[in-house]
């Protein structure tokens, strides 16, 4: 699943000499490396990464505002600005200033849980990003009461106890992400000094108190406490911070105790029936989504303190028993509709628009910890295909829950079928409370994440969209790059430099080549370096480098079609890191969002909702298809490239840029279940005898309405009649 363990650092090609070209000088001599990771023996000189004894490095987090978006990722994120998002401030009554908790100095108030930092991770940063001031004074207001909230003992933030008398730490677990970007955006060393006196307060917590089991999250989640503790090492020493990592990890829900539960796991009988699911890691977690998209990395984390290579290795084991059980479906996620549960792991069952998001900032951790492209793959295949859905084409509604096979959203309760009472698959702007302020965070740590620094005072993009990195270099020159693409749509990324001093300026670049990509090539200034590219490595140029250099990289996308034997032999058809769903008419029907939304819903008084719709979303075409492939599958399909919309936004049926044509038959028998829920699958290969007909595919992160894991049409005595 990954080459991480192979080893931490290799140079796996032979190093090529290429003769470049440029207007400036000619016959200029590059080094060309594919190597596993960067060389971590080294240390940057302008960015912090880890401080002894933590584990070197292997790339380091750029301040944010060092990445800037272009082309259709800054529409996204300008759509992001003008939708749910950068107005919720306006609407939440859990982010309404009167009476709010985190604007206390004493920590009380009626409004005071996660709802504020979880929206603020993703406002905030997004303001920064966009240098819109007005945001960043909005941001700055929160941000000054979170400094101004310190206690004597320095506790911050709202008073929240359980019945036992214990903290709940949660909520200013996240509220602690928001800090450390404000500090890189300002360099403020009240942030600092905040945390400083928060953690010498936390280590004093007797451990019988500290993450108590009475606060459910704060135990499953303290990772996002670990991780803080040490960004905050990184930048003062002080060592007491060390001893208070080891105080966390030891009082986390236990994501390594799996001695008896693989076991287990492996051999549950796969029903609906009985009671004999195992609660993983000793009745800790429950399988709740976001707990594991978010938590499983915590392992790996410690790892960076341990030096142990059994932390790092549970978190891909974690990663691995959630996917082979729940996971077996395209987008990247898995199905947990709330919980995991035995027998509901259909491509109808779905994740939470916050387990998605959490999953994107885990695999960007864990890329910076090990250098791992798989995580960048992996990042990607998310963020492409299963995030752009989860959300209205014009950001100011999203739903609870979004499935790989999904062909109807309505405001009806679909309990058992979709775990939780209420209206979970509707497109409304209060669609639930954590999703509501959490989605926001997704394309602005991604962003943050497109290029990283590296030990060699080089630059690493390893995450790819359109994009321009600023940052310094070589013995401290500042450089920018330009990423002008329009992929993952479009094969090609051309990357420009634009350097702050005429004089050559030497230092490393890294690539990532995507582990789908076989055939990537490499030219600077027009010219392809001899040493060629490797699959899931990175290839290392060196060189002294002048303004106006170019490289472009090409990755070929090859179709593949995926068969997913552990759930029901379905297919789904990938090309390059895009995966393709069923293009379904979509038939919007607007509603009132106050009378679809859930129980806990809390609008402001006086928002105008007439501006804020909900909408139900009904397949206006048929969907119950089964794909009839060829002898060879992948030529079963014709490639089809449309114009590029004009508005830059690719991701709705109208928009789809890529289009598949292929061949399909109907299955009559698949049809909406008893829970208004598209039918779970049957084995494939399905009999059917209905005219075979000519259907298109379009890039799932488009389909707001999709079928992406279809039956399979057969002939003969393998093939069954659905049932």
């Amino acid at each position: 699943m990954t080459n991480y363990f192979k080893t931490l650092v290799v140079v796996l090609g032979i190093t090529g000499l290429v003769s470049c070209k440029n207007d400036k000088q000619s016959n200029e001599t590059i080094v060309a490396e594919v190597v596993q990771i960067p060389d971590t023996t080294i240390t940057n000189q302008y960015y912090i990464g880890n401080r002894a004894p933590l584990q070197s490095s292997v790339f380091l987090k750029l301040p944010v505002g060092a990445v800037k978006p272009e082309g259709w990722l800054a529409e996204c994120l300008s759509r992001q600005a003008n939708g749910l998002n950068g107005h919720l401030g306006e609407i939440s009554a859990w982010l309404q200033k009167e009476d709010n908790a985190w604007l206390s100095k004493d920590g009380s108030g009626a409004w005071g849980w996660e709802e504020v930092p979880y929206w603020l991770k993703g406002y905030g940063n997004m303001a920064y990003i966009l240098e819109d001031q007005k945001m960043i004074e909005e941001t700055k207001s929160w941000i000054e009461a979170a400094l101004a909230s310190q206690r004597e003992d320095g506790n911050f933030g709202p008073k929240r106890f359980g019945e036992d008398g214990t903290q709940d730490f949660w909520s200013n677990m996240i509220m602690l992400y928001c800090l450390q970007s404000y500090y890189e955006y300002s360099q403020d060393e009240r942030v600092i000094d905040l945390m400083t006196n928060y953690f010498k307060f936390q280590l004093e917590v007797p451990d019988e108190d500290f993450l108590s089991r009475s606060h459910y999250w704060q135990r499953i989640r303290g990772g996002d406490n670990l991780y803080s503790v040490m960004w905050l090492y990184n930048r003062t020493g002080d060592k007491f911070l060390l001893d208070l990592a080891e105080k966390i990890h030891r009082n986390t829900a236990d994501w390594e105790k799996r001695d008896n539960t693989l076991d287990e796991i492996n051999n549950w009988k796969e029903t609906r029936e009985g009671t004999d699911w195992p609660d993983w890691f000793g009745n800790l977690v429950d399988w709740h989504n976001v707990n594991v998209a978010q938590a499983f990395r915590e392992p790996a984390q410690y790892s960076q303190l341990s030096h142990d290579k059994k932390d790092l290795e549970a978190t891909y084991e974690d990663f691995k028993i959630i996917r082979d059980h729940f996971g077996q479906v395209p987008g990247g996620m898995f199905g947990a509709d709330e919980n995991a549960r035995p027998g509901y792991d259909d491509p109808r069952q779905g994740i939470e628009t916050c387990g998605v998001v959490e999953q994107m900032n885990s695999n960007e951790q864990l890329l910076r910890i090990t250098g791992d492209t798989f995580w960048a793959d992996h990042t990607e295949e998310v963020a492409f295909n299963t995030f752009p859905a989860t959300m209205m084409p014009d950001f100011k509604s999203l739903r609870y829950i979004t499935s790989p096979n999904m062909v109807l959203n309505d405001d009806k309760n679909h309990r058992p079928g979709i775990m939780n009472d209420g209206p979970f698959i509707m497109m409304n702007p209060f669609s639930s409370r954590c999703c509501q302020h959490n989605h926001g965070q997704g394309w602005p740590y991604m962003i943050e994440n497109l290029w990283m620094a590296t030990p060699d005072n080089g630059l690493a993009a390893v995450i790819y969209s359109p994009s321009t990195v600023t940052a310094k270099v070589a013995g401290g020159e500042e450089v920018s790059i330009t990423s002008q693409t329009k992929y993952p749509f479009e094969d090609q990324l051309q990357f420009s430099i634009n350097s702050s001093t005429e004089a050559d300026t030497e230092y490393p670049l890294y690539f990532r080549i995507p582990g789908w990509c076989t055939e990537a090539s490499v030219k600077v200034n027009g010219e392809e370096i001899e040493t060629a590219p490797e699959a899931g490595k990175y290839i290392k140029l060196h060189r002294d480098w002048n303004d106006g250099d170019q490289i472009t990289l090409t990755f070929p996308k090859q179709l593949k079609v995926r068969r997913w034997e552990k759930n029901h032999n379905s297919a789904s058809i990938d090309y390059g890191p895009l995966t393709f769903s069923l293009k379904i008419d979509e038939k919007y029907i607007e509603k009132r969002s106050d009378e679809t939304a859930i129980w806990d819903s809390k609008w402001q008084e006086g928002v105008d909702q007439e501006k804020w719709p909900s909408y139900e979303i009904y397949p206006d075409s048929p969907w119950n298809y089964g794909l009839v492939l060829d002898e060879n599958p992948e030529d079963s399909f014709e490639i089809v490239e449309k114009d590029w919309p004009a508005n830059n936004f690719p991701f709705t049926v109208e928009n789809a840029p890529i289009v598949l044509k292929t061949k399909a038959k109907q299955i009559p028998n698949w049809t909406i279940d008893q829970y208004d829920l598209a039918g779970e699958l049957q084995d494939s290969p399905v009999k059917s005898s209905e005219a075979i007909e000519n259907v298109e595919l379009i890039p799932m992160g488009a389909a707001r309405l999709r079928i992406s894991a279809f039956p399979v049409i057969g002939e003969g005595d393998n093939a069954k009649t659905w049932e």
